[in-house]
């Protein structure tokens, strides 16, 4: 990307291309380990080109702008997660689900996957599905509102904090692959996570989405959710009544679900609190840069 073009970008796109660039390199100094890293090292290439595009051509129309907005940064957020498949357990084989296992029991006393079968009815397990299938959902939501709003600050300022977390998710999935507890406590659980329609077919649609990434630590779903419930308070407050009750439900249904440990979603919480610090940091400056004139 040329000067002028990242002058003309958002600190999203800064942010999009500094952690494709990131994934680049750690492509190419781990290259011995991974399959066909020419593969992942021209994917990465191809993004970053298809970033500077949407940025020079965003003012030429209707299209362009949706695209710049919405479109290639979900794009990119899906293609960057789905590449972690071929890059976490190569360049960190070391899974740590026993050590989370541990830290769940020292913490409840239990293991929560298995305890909150004494609660479990097809019913809820259906409306938990639901619920945790939402955080594909939430996080536009507040996009889409403030976007038809015309309030571009806003919309950038939480495109920025969405996908900050989002990746911050992806270094923890680096430093800490995890597979959870669906995978490696199912011979713990003394009955099947069964629904009345919809539970079977959410699963199965999640795992051809998702597969394996170990993916577990943080909870990506609790820190998007809770990251984009607090800028549904700042900036939406209708919204926010809105998203609470749902929020609290894809918080719960994360675990009640066996995707993630309990310590997955405090996990969670904390990768929210570094985002929104970081994020408040980055537009401070921000702010601060063009005040000052500079």
């Amino acid at each position: 990307m040329t000067g002028a073009t990242l002058l003309r970008a958002r600190p999203a796109d800064i942010l999009n291309v500094l952690f494709l660039v990131f994934l680049t390199s750690l492509t190419v100094l781990f290259r011995d380990r991974l399959e066909n890293p020419p593969l992942l090292i021209g994917l990465y290439s191809l993004m970053i080109l298809l970033q500077a595009v949407t940025i020079l051509i965003r003012e030429k129309g209707r299209f362009p702008r949706l695209l710049h907005a919405f479109i290639f940064p979900t794009i990119s957020i899906l293609v960057v997660f789905d590449s972690l498949g071929r890059l976490v357990h190569p360049l960190n084989p070391h899974d740590i689900d026993p050590l989370l296992i541990r830290i769940d029991y020292r913490l409840f006393g239990c293991y929560p996957t298995v305890a909150l079968e004494r609660i479990m009815t097809p019913f809820l397990t259906d409306l938990l599905q639901l619920a945790y299938m939402s955080y594909y959902f939430i996080p536009i939501s507040l996009g889409v509102v403030l976007y038809l709003r015309g309030r571009d600050e806003e919309f950038d300022r939480t495109l920025f904090f969405i996908m900050l977390c989002f990746y911050l998710s992806y270094i923890g999935y680096l430093l800490f692959p995890a597979l959870g507890p669906r995978y490696t406590m199912a011979h713990l659980q003394n009955r099947g996570l069964e629904g009345l329609f919809l539970s079977g077919r959410i699963q199965h649609l999640l795992n051809s989405l998702e597969g394996i990434k170990r993916d577990a630590f943080p909870s990506g779903h609790t820190g998007i959710a809770l990251t984009t419930l607090y800028l549904a308070f700042v900036y939406e407050r209708r919204l926010f009544a809105v998203l609470l009750p749902l929020v609290a439900a894809l918080v719960f249904s994360t675990v009640y679900c066996r995707y993630h440990y309990g310590i997955d979603v405090i996990g969670g919480v904390l990768l929210t609190v570094i985002t929104i610090f970081m994020g408040e940091a980055v537009y401070g400056c921000r702010t601060k840069r063009i005040d000052t004139g500079r």
